[in-house]
């Protein structure tokens, strides 16, 4: 009978720790084809609190490739993470130009975009394009080009980003959002109304969403828009510190920074790999990112909003 899982494994395996010891011999095996990698695991298994925060995440992250490697063959699901990894290399640069072209550069070369208009430097910038307007095009574009065909593009990206109609335009993108102040006393936009005499406030009628039966309103986010979010992120592990898992500290007391309404910032209460699981996610290693968070929070399927 053939088994249904690779390396001879079967389901039923999973489910007792004799199968789970046996399946993570297998995997360290494995990794013996990588000396210096096999070696660091070894030495932390061995002797775990002699890791500081920065090593720990540090192996963690090296681990995470060879984790997604071993569970594909695994569960024989390789062209699917295969696939996964080309797509999020292939929005690489996309991501790459919002960060490097339209906040550092468009936006602040053209704070004023008064008079700018848009539809005219799409059409020049299609024209250059040969083709319809795609993000990854312009992504492409900005990395080889002129001057000339440059400065429309900044001037393009500033109206993009900053006026009401670009924003419109591109709502369903990620290119052209970019973070804005928030008011801790407006977090959510209303308006006021007078109905039969009594004045009310209610969230404008454009934001409503209508709720069919129980299914979440919210339909989450497309996978350009985690990997914009992803993006966006410090990975601060890389400085021996994850501020999203161990909080925001003060750099002269030591004490936790408080939101504006008072409440501590002291993290993610699970302790959970943050910074090291967006770092993974970041540069295509999705099961790598998931075992990441799952070291510290196993029944990650019933917390979160998903």
């Amino acid at each position: 009978m053939v088994s249904p899982l690779g390396f001879g494994f079967n389901f039923a395996d999973l489910a007792h720790r004799d199968g789970l010891v046996r399946l993570d011999r297998l995997f360290v095996e494995r990794l013996a084809a990588t000396p210096d990698l096999h070696a660091r695991l070894l030495a932390a298994r061995a002797a775990p609190d002699a890791l500081d925060a920065k090593a720990e995440g540090d192996l963690v992250v090296a681990l995470g490739p060879a984790v997604d490697d071993f569970v594909a063959e695994l569960f024989a699901i390789r062209a699917d993470v295969d696939e996964i990894a080309a797509e999020t290399l292939r929005l690489d640069p996309v991501h790459a130009c919002k960060r490097l072209f339209v906040q550092r550069q468009a936006v602040k070369k053209y704070p004023d975009v008064a008079g700018f208009d848009g539809a005219a430097l799409r059409a020049a910038l299609e024209a250059r394009l040969g083709k319809a307007f795609t993000e990854a095009g312009f992504a492409a574009l900005v990395a080889d080009t002129d001057a000339d065909m440059l400065d429309i593009a900044l001037r393009y990206a500033a109206w993009a980003t900053l006026s009401v109609e670009g924003r419109a335009y591109h709502r369903n993108d990620t290119m052209f959002r970019v973070p804005h102040k928030v008011d801790p006393q407006h977090l959510v936009p209303i308006e006021t109304i007078e109905r039969d005499g009594v004045t009310m406030q209610r969230l404008p009628e454009h934001d409503w969403r209508q709720r069919n039966g129980f299914a979440l309103t919210d339909e989450g986010m497309s996978t350009q828009g985690a990997l914009d979010q992803i993006n966006y992120c410090i990975w601060c592990h890389t400085q021996g510190k994850d501020s999203c898992s161990k909080g925001l500290k003060d750099r002269k007391t030591g004490a936790f920074q408080k939101s504006p309404f008072g409440v501590a910032l002291a993290g993610c209460p699970l302790d959970e790999k943050i910074s090291e699981m967006h770092t993974l996610r970041g540069q295509g290693s999705l099961l790598g990112a998931f075992a990441t968070i799952a070291i510290d929070n196993p029944m990650m399927a019933a917390t979160g909003h998903r």
